[in-house]
Order: C-alpha cells, then structure tokens, then sequence
C-alpha cells in the first residue's frame, strides 16, 4: 500500500463535494503535469491511502482522507474542446491525459499548511518542500500515520 497527497481547489472540488458524491467517489481529472499524470498511471492502486488537500485557498491544508478507488482510464476532459482541460492533441486512439477515481473515506478537521510545518515528522514532506507544486506527491508510510494521529 502507498500513500498520496493529492491537491484539490475546493472551488472545483472540495472535501464536502467528494463525501456528497455518489459513494463518495468522484473521478480525479484535469491533471496537466506529465510528473503527477505518471503518479496517477504507474505507481497508484486501488485501496492506496489520500491525504485530501485543500489548495489554492484562504487556508491551504489536508481537509480530509480518501482511498484511490480504480485503475487509470483516459481523463475525458482532455476530448471535450469546451473543457478548460481540453487538450487538442489528446486523440480517442492516443489519450495524453488520465484519470483516477478517489472515495473519500472521512472528513476531518483542517490541517493547515502551518500546522504542517510545524511537526517535526513531517519535515521532509514534499508538500512541504520550497517550489513545490505538484498537485499529487507521494507519502511515506511514517508521514501517513503522523497525519492521521494528527487528525483522529
């Protein structure tokens, strides 16, 4: 089992949008970094633990905790020439773009970034890392349960 960060913009897609989901799932598109597209394609499965993170916010954070749910399939958004995540050199024969399903499994209280970066376990987080901006970034097993510690 791995353990992810996963970056969403609440206006898009917030922790409360995720649980108010059929099943709480929802699919993982608009991804457009070629680094996190290979997280999402190579290296997630099924039942890999989510940190939940709010970004692109008043108050950036982990806002709750999900389970990735499938297999990468295409992101269909890459087809649809009114998505903003179109991608007119995405064809149906060669999908650029994927997409993963993710089930949220608890929202929790608010971790802000702050609070983050003031535990000690956490210090070499890449989320946490100067310049880092990848909306999906691999956890360890040790940060993992730091966090849920934190959170439960």
């Amino acid at each position: 089992m791995q353990y992810w960060l996963m970056k969403s913009e609440p206006d898009d897609v917030s922790i409360d949008d995720l649980m108010a989901s059929p099943n709480h799932t929802t699919a993982w598109y608009g991804v457009r970094n070629y680094q996190a597209r290979n997280f999402m394609r190579d290296q997630m499965q099924p039942g890999d633990g989510v940190l939940f993170y709010h970004s692109s916010c008043p108050q950036p954070g982990i806002a709750g905790l999900a389970v990735i749910a499938s297999g990468p399939y295409p992101d269909a958004s890459q087809f649809d020439p009114n998505s903003h995540y179109h991608d007119p050199k995405a064809t149906q024969e060669q999908p650029r773009w994927i997409s993963i399903d993710v089930q949220g499994t608890q929202k929790t209280r608010l971790l802000p970034l702050a609070e983050m970066r003031s535990i000690a376990a956490l210090e070499d987080m890449l989320v946490l890392q100067k310049g880092s901006r990848l909306s999906i970034t691999p956890v360890t097993p040790a940060q993992w349960k730091a966090i849920v510690t934190l959170l439960a």
